[in-house]
């Protein structure tokens, strides 16, 4: 409950006096300002603080229809306080102002103690809200962020680790102010990873113990931004903090880079989605009859080096490099697609979101259905069903198994082969697969480009070369096609 917001700030000396804070009080009485200059514009910001706490409290009783994915969630929006429920925003406001004013006070209270003991409204010469609005953005920001004094360091730090993966589309708007509060959040539960914020959704995959992955779960259950969310939205694995080298928190137009402007395009025209039952048995159909089956795409929507290592059987995995090539492969291959039902499936489900809302807009297609929850969630349903190798995964792991079969083999001498190293030459993001036997011969780059620069980085001309070649180039790269043409 929002009353909660009392306890975060204790008054403190030289503080308004909350005797003197509530709307009667307020608006008939002049308070002491003798012993408080400053608490005639904390006076000002009296009515904005207020209506603050007021939509706060309001927002954090949002919940959607049980059952709703994120797409008819906007639109099934209601509130839930006291055993009711409403389902207009006037209902809500007429029950939260006359059921529960003292909460409202309360979290004003703590808005206007924050501004006080900031320090930061000693004088009082212009409008007293953008001081009010940093403020309430800080106190926002605190509300939402988990209680662990009662864990030591080693507590939050130590016992198993595990890697969270997940994504939501929902209304963000304000995607700074989330992106200030996720920032927080992970560096209090000492997370690594990445987090995309936008004002479409968050996207983010983050390592830490168990202790801290739950307390982030629950941190991002509770808040009303992303009340959509369920527990099953959180995908696991082995892992911990140190699969990833730093925190990354940031807003962008994107959560997921396709290079498609989301208010042109919205994640709302997504395919239908399949839960993992589902769609394992539409492959098992698909696959049944394979032969004489022309009619129906599995097509797999990450890039080359992600299926190379993992698959689903007879799937269609376009050899693109990035997902923001997606788009350009439709466009050349539409005919491959017209009059086609279309199975999709990616690591989580999120590239099938937008994906699948590109080529339905195409209108080429018969039908078109996404796995729900992507590969991560089908592999915990059935670890030995339809998908072979590896998946593929981006932090220092590279990929997580959950069999040992390999479908990949080593670029040099063609031993099986599934664990991706960087290629060894400065600059070039190219992954390899380079087996132990080979690697110990020196066999440690991409392509035979790389490889003859690696051998001459000792020479102190190609070294100070290397240090000016930011770009990457290499065969690898040069002679791929940017966007394949594909057949079935």
């Amino acid at each position: 409950e929002m009353s909660s917001a009392s306890g975060i700030l204790e008054d403190e000396p030289g503080t308004l006096l909350f005797s003197e804070l509530d709307d009667e009080n307020f608006t008939n009485k002049t308070p002491n300002l003798s012993k408080a200059p400053h608490e005639a514009c904390l006076r000002k910001m009296f009515p904005y603080a207020k209506k603050r706490a007021f939509a706060t409290f309001v927002d954090s009783k949002k919940v959607s229809a049980s059952g709703s994915d994120s797409r008819s969630a906007q639109s099934d929006k209601h509130w839930q306080c006291c055993d009711q429920t409403f389902k207009d925003p006037a209902s809500i406001h007429k029950h939260v102002a006359r059921a529960h004013d003292s909460e409202i006070q309360e979290h004003t209270k703590a808005i206007l103690t924050l501004l006080g003991s900031r320090g930061n409204v000693k004088e009082c010469n212009t409008s007293a809200q953008p001081a009010a609005e940093e403020a309430v953005e800080v106190m926002d920001m605190q509300l939402w962020l988990p209680d662990i004094s009662y864990l030591s360091e080693a507590e939050l730090d130590g016992g198993p680790g595990e890697v969270l993966l997940y994504y939501c589309y929902c209304e963000v708007e304000e995607p700074h102010q989330i992106c200030a509060w996720q920032k927080a959040l992970c560096q209090k539960l000492h997370l690594k990873g990445k987090i995309r914020v936008a004002t479409e959704g968050i996207n983010g995959t983050l390592g830490g113990s168990k202790v801290a992955t739950g307390l982030y779960i629950k941190a991002m259950l509770s808040h009303p931004v992303f009340k959509i969310m369920c527990l099953d939205d959180f995908k696991t694995s082995e892992g911990g903090a140190h699969c990833f080298l730093d925190l990354k928190v940031g807003v962008f137009k994107e959560i997921v880079p396709m290079g498609v402007d989301p208010d042109i395009l919205s994640y709302r025209l997504a395919g239908t989605h399949l839960e993992p039952k589902e769609f394992h048995k539409e492959v098992e159909a698909f696959l049944s009859k394979y032969e004489s089956c022309n009619d129906t795409i599995l097509l797999d929507c990450r890039n080359f080096y992600e299926s190379k290592i993992g698959q689903f059987t007879k799937c269609l995995a376009p050899d693109i490099r990035k997902f923001s090539y997606f788009p350009d492969y439709v466009d050349k291959n539409l005919e491959l697609f017209r009059g086609k039902k279309v199975l999709m499936y990616c690591t989580g489900g999120i590239r099938c979101e937008r994906g699948s809302a590109y080529l339905r807009s195409k209108d080429v297609c018969k039908e078109i259905y996404q796995l729900k929850g992507g590969i991560h969630k089908y592999l915990e349903h059935f670890p030995e069903g339809f998908y072979h190798g590896k998946l593929f995964v981006f932090d220092e792991r590279y990929a997580i198994a959950t069999g040992s079969d390999i479908i990949s083999e080593c670029r040099y001498c063609g031993t099986p082969w599934d664990q991706y190293q960087l290629c060894s030459t400065h600059f070039c993001c190219q992954l390899v697969l380079s087996c132990p036997a080979c690697r110990q011969q020196g066999r440690t780059a991409c392509c035979s480009v790389c490889q003859g620069k690696d051998w001459r980085q000792g020479e102190p001309e190609e070294r100070a070369l290397s240090d000016h070649r930011l770009k990457e180039e290499c065969e690898c790269t040069d002679r791929r096609p940017r966007v394949p043409c594909d057949a079935l």
